[in-house]
């Protein structure tokens, strides 16, 4: 849970707001503490849609759609009301671990567990169908695990039985592997389609992986379409009921009804499997936690005590329930007496208008910069997040300036530069203190959201929205659970850190992929932190991979795609005598990368040889791949020849423009918003493209 932040109101209706759970394209959601300190969670339209009467009624439909659902196992809708022009709606804050969670840090779930889950989320099933609707979205996520059993969440796509699915662009979408073959297909669907979804999600519980998988998102739905499940390490009593609830025709599946007859026809096993062992524990810890939060809030009210500020609210609940001080190392509900810094407002970059290509050949002139503040020697890429581009600081920890001007906006003078810095979603970037201790900021404002003193953190690697991978200080290769803040898993590393160097990572979809100081390429599962997969004498050194669509492009002795998967090789293009190649970078419609003196573009598929090829000055690899913006391609010319970072037009393949053509480097170098951003010698500049 993070903070409330500037322009987050502190109370709406009955519901005090005290923090932020979580947020996307539609709107927010707040835990809040109702009059009598029950918890809810309060969702609120974003402020620039509410004025959207289609947005504003889909909003208020999604709170009148579950209210019709009258079950036990969903999320009851406590309150919808439109408040200052902004209508929001107040459900049950269910504080239990999602499924998906639930499996990825316990394992699969056994045999009479997956019986208990399949029976309660039947009864559910039926209940939102007798309501005349389909949820069409029930997956892992949307399944959360409580004391009393397991909820549905999200009905923001239900809608009535006689509703077409809708998958094209900027329709309803389909959870690849848990979506029907109607709803894949776009064909009218009923409340079948549930049921194959609940098969999958029993799947997942009982195996731990997912019944359909493939590289990518289209050969997945394929698979549903067309495969069948793999449902290999399903005990056999399992097989024969989940098996059926994945048949392609919807007529040959059972009901909701004959599933929870099916599972568990002992109702007494079914309450009392929801009642023991360590999920049950972390359960009960965190519904007791949060309700003495919410309990303690609305005390703090009733007695009359003066309101903490928003800004003192810096903690973040953790897997155990415990918010954390944003010091670490204990408990508290409030940071009280503390003196708080001014935090400044948080904001949004406009992209910087695109230049004409008739000034090529033109050497640009800065939008801003250069500044003379960043740390100097090699540097990782700075992180460009909403209205700010963030780095070393030369006088110790981490200083962001704006993208529009270059102007400061803050520093975090208690943060490492050598632990490296990385985006953590749209709008927070993860970092390490001299302790090891994992800290998440908000990019705009500075504001501290969550940490993790146990992280032992060295060196951040890669994140996706749920998962932080790290080098510990201890050796090891860790992955931290970004939902839960807890560590999910360790395995051992020989990979080491000096000064700023050190391995280098992508991660996407269930896979980290490392490239380590000797150039071998490792593949490490999400769930587990088990080797999927190795390439050896891929390079002589660490070179960043590329992910794109269930693809791995790598640079080295050769330029290579394998599957993120497998590490199968897809294709494979060598080098020209004794030139190796640089870190690929990916962008929509190609691959690019330098090689020797020239850098070459091939389509994604690793065809078209003659896309285009431009010379360079200097000998490759660089350490750090090309950068994409707008139609030009930037690159670093030489890793030790003397001249300085050339814009490429991708349209024709021909240089632009140089930058600094002296400037030996090293360069650090990123890309965003129409602008690029460069740093060299501890100095900061922000460039235009076209």
């Amino acid at each position: 849970m993070n903070p409330l932040g500037f322009g987050d109101p502190l109370r709406l209706g009955p519901y005090r707001l005290l923090g932020v759970l979580g947020e996307g394209g539609m709107g927010k959601v707040y835990l809040a503490a109702g009059a009598d300190g029950s918890p809810a969670a309060v969702k609120v339209l974003r402020p620039e849609l509410a004025h959207d009467q289609h947005l504003a009624q889909r909003f208020v439909r999604e709170a009148h759609t579950a209210q019709a659902v009258r079950s036990r196992g969903v999320a009851r809708v406590l309150d919808a009301q439109m408040e200052g022009g902004r209508p929001w709606i107040a459900t049950e804050f269910l504080a239990g671990p999602t499924l998906d969670q639930a499996v990825a840090r316990y394992g699969p779930l056994d045999e009479p567990t997956v019986r208990a889950l399949a029976a309660a989320l039947g009864e559910t099933l039926r209940d939102i169908h007798a309501a005349g609707l389909i949820h069409r979205d029930v997956k892992p996520p949307n399944i959360v695990l409580t004391s009393d059993g397991p909820r549905v969440i999200d009905f923001g796509i239900a809608r009535p039985e006689h509703g077409l699915t809708l998958t094209t662009t900027g329709q309803i979408p389909v959870t690849p592997g848990y979506g029907a073959p109607e709803q894949v297909l776009g064909r009218r669907v009923t409340g079948a389609a549930d049921v194959f979804s609940l098969g999958a999600v029993l799947v997942y519980a009982a195996t731990g992986r997912r019944a359909y998988e493939g590289a990518h998102v289209a050969a997945v739905q394929y698979a549903v379409v067309h495969e069948q499940p793999n449902l290999v390490g399903l005990p056999p009593a399992l097989h024969q009921l989940i098996a059926p609830c994945l048949a392609r025709e919807p007529e040959l599946r059972p009901t909701p009804e004959q599933i929870a007859q099916a599972f568990v026809p002992d109702r007494r096993a079914t309450r009392d499997v929801w009642r023991r062992g360590p999920l049950h524990q972390e359960v009960k810890r965190r519904e007791t936690e949060i309700a003495r939060q919410t309990k303690a809030a609305a005390s703090t009210v009733v007695a009359g005590a003066a309101a903490p500020s928003r800004r003192r609210f810096l903690a973040a609940w953790g897997g155990g329930g415990a918010l954390l001080l944003a010091g670490g190392g204990g408990t508290a509900w409030w940071l009280g007496g503390r003196e708080e810094h001014t935090l400044p407002p948080a904001g949004d970059a406009p992209e910087a208008p695109l230049l004409d290509q008739a000034g090529a050949g033109i050497r640009p002139t800065p939008l801003w910069g250069p500044v003379d503040v960043a740390a100097t020697g090699p540097l990782p890429p700075p992180v460009v997040l909403r209205d700010v581009v963030v780095f070393p600081d030369r006088e110790g920890g981490l200083t962001a300036l704006k993208v529009v001007d270059g102007s400061t906006k803050w520093k975090l003078p208690g943060l490492s530069k050598v632990a490296r810095q990385i985006p953590l979603n749209l709008t927070e970037f993860a970092a390490a203190d001299a302790s090891g201790r994992l800290v998440v900021h908000d990019a705009s404002t500075s504001a501290e959201g969550w940490s993790l003193p146990e992280a032992e953190a060295a060196f951040l690697l890669a994140a996706v929205p749920d998962t932080l991978y790290l080098l510990t200080t201890k050796g090891g290769l860790r992955a931290v659970d970004v939902a839960t803040r807890t560590i999910r898993w360790t395995v051992p590393s020989t990979e080491r850190v000096t000064d700023t160097r050190g391995p280098l990572a992508a991660a996407a979809d269930d896979h980290l992929v490392l490239s380590g100081s000797d150039g071998t390429v490792t593949a490490y599962a999400k769930a587990t932190g088990s080797r999927a997969w190795e390439l050896r004498g891929q390079s002589t050194e660490t070179l960043q991979p590329a992910i794109d669509d269930g693809t791995v492009y790598l640079g080295g002795r050769t330029l290579t795609a394998v599957a993120l998967t497998t590490g199968k090789q897809q294709w494979s293009i060598a080098p020209s005598p004794q030139r190796s190649w640089g870190p690929p970078a990916v962008d929509a419609d190609g691959v690019t990368a330098t090689q020797g003196r020239a850098v070459r573009r091939y389509a994604k598929d690793g065809s078209s040889p003659d896309f285009w090829y431009a010379d360079l000055n200097g000998d490759f690899p660089d350490p750090q791949p090309p950068v994409v913006q707008g139609d030009c391609l930037w690159t670093v010319e030489s890793a030790n020849g003397d001249s300085g970072v050339s814009g490429i037009s991708i349209p024709e393949g021909k240089r632009v423009w140089t930058y600094e053509r002296d400037n030996t480097g090293p360069w650090a170098m990123t890309a965003k918003a129409n602008r690029v951003f460069l740093i060299s010698k501890g100095k900061v500049a922000a460039l235009p493209t076209f």
